[in-house]
């Protein structure tokens, strides 16, 4: 790919994300986008896509931003903004796909139920390696994936993260302190 990415490092709910797109779309959401982790994302940015990197806050990704500031203040229910999907492939990018295709905001499925929902029924542990390579958290909502048994299961962005977004989405109550 021969390309420009514009990136921005925008305030959130859960802290700081990074944001990254590309002229097809949103290809990378990051967490906890402090300078270690934005220097250290940007630079597998560049070496994954072969690109130029830019910072900016308008242009191509002035909507994301619209859209997640939108999510974390409770006025926004579906994300509607381009994708890249460059950075996932073949099984990840099936899962990815049909978690934000079927998985509606307050709502949760499990790791079990998302195999089946993609035809691999026995791939619960894969579809786990899926949402743990999602370059697109939050807009591709990896953290509505739970275990079966009820538990929150793993999560990239740590589980308080995790806990805060479904908190966010009315599938968890709000800390009382």
């Amino acid at each position: 790919m021969d390309t420009t990415v514009e990136w921005t490092v925008v305030e959130s709910g859960i802290g700081p994300l990074l944001l990254a797109s590309t002229d097809r779309g949103l290809v990378s959401v990051v967490f906890h986008a402090d300078e270690t982790v934005r220097e250290r994302a940007l630079d597998r940015l560049a070496g994954r896509l072969g690109a130029e990197l830019t910072r900016s806050g308008t242009g191509r990704l002035a909507e994301p931003i619209r859209q997640l500031a939108a999510y974390f203040s409770g006025g926004l229910r579906h994300f509607d903004v381009p994708l890249d999907w460059t950075l996932t492939s073949g099984f990840n990018r099936q899962v990815l796909r049909e978690l934000a295709d079927s998985v509606p905001y307050g709502t949760v499925v499990g790791y079990g139920d998302l195999a089946k929902r993609v035809g691999q029924p026995g791939a619960a542990q894969a579809v786990g390696a899926a949402m743990g390579s999602n370059p697109l958290p939050v807009v591709v909502p990896c953290h509505r994936v739970v275990e079966s048994d009820g538990g929150l299961g793993g999560f990239g962005g740590g589980l308080e993260t995790k806990r805060r977004l479904l908190a966010l989405e009315g599938v968890l109550p709000e800390p009382l302190f």
